[in-house]
């Protein structure tokens, strides 16, 4: 079934099943306001460059899906509210974003973008814990390793991944079982004849949208944030490698029950 507040406006994509595992590309959307689009400073190039094009296709992997369609430059869903729309260059990796300050009104409407997304991913984990007492949000993003600018020298391997799993907003402890149980089988995968580089808290360790998920599900929610460095694709092009990139999906897929099975040890604690 698919739903969506203002799902005219194309804010949000949800598919909503009968599943304890929700999986979400929240900054997946390149779409703005057309009272906006003339304000940006940035090309819509520029733009695609720090989103995460084809992760929501990722978000196949589970039955229940919600996945952003509008711009982070619009509104940055992995963000707290209070700086989810970008106002300075030190806000946007020293994008220069808007052509001139945008106006109190328009700010205003863009937030209401944010609530209106937070209450639709409210009401689905509500309906998942409802159900199953616990559930398991893939929290899906990518990210560049290529800022030196197209030719140059990619960045350090070493601090960069090619999977980084963010759980710095978790109760580590508690959703143990579930997060190892992820990455040893995402690190088992036959992934074209070797292992992707899956490492914990090396690059990030979650986002606002993870935080939002423990702090509002303490007991019930594990939200693992996935962070796919853009090997996958060009990220100056914006040209995908599909073989790469089905790989991925089939990795993660491969995941599922595993998480599952360690999801249904917790019970109706």
């Amino acid at each position: 079934m698919i739903t969506g507040e203002n799902v005219e406006d194309k804010i949000y994509l949800v598919e909503e099943a009968d599943t304890p595992l929700i999986a979400a590309a929240i900054h997946h959307g390149h779409g703005v306001r057309e009272e906006i689009a003339g304000r940006l400073a940035l090309t819509e190039d520029e733009r695609l460059r720090e989103e995460d094009p084809f992760t929501g296709e990722w978000t196949t992997t589970a039955q229940t899906r919600l996945v952003g369609l509008r711009s982070r430059f619009e509104v940055d869903l992995n963000r707290p509210r209070e700086k989810a729309v970008y106002l300075a260059p030190e806000d946007a990796w020293g994008l220069k974003v808007w052509k001139e300050t945008l106006p109190p009104e328009m700010i205003e409407r863009s937030l209401a973008e944010y609530d209106a997304f937070y209450r639709e991913a409210e009401r689905i984990l509500r309906n998942a814990e409802r159900r199953y007492t616990h559930f398991v949000v893939f929290d899906l993003h990518s990210y560049n390793h290529l800022r030196g600018g197209p030719g140059q020298p990619a960045a350090n391997p070493t601090l960069n991944p090619e999977v980084n799993i963010g759980t710095g907003t978790m109760a580590r402890e508690r959703w143990a079982p579930v997060v190892e149980r992820f990455m040893a089988d995402l690190r088992a995968f036959d992934f074209a004849g070797r292992n992707l580089d899956v490492r914990e808290n090396v690059k990030f360790k979650g986002g606002n949208f993870s935080r939002w998920v423990h702090e509002t599900f303490p007991r019930s929610g594990c939200a693992i944030a996935i962070e796919f460095k853009k090997f996958f694709m060009n990220e100056w092009t914006g040209d995908v490698d599909r073989d790469a990139f089905d790989s991925i999906k089939k990795a993660l897929r491969a995941t599922v029950p595993g998480v599952l099975e360690e999801l249904k040890k917790f019970g109706s604690e």
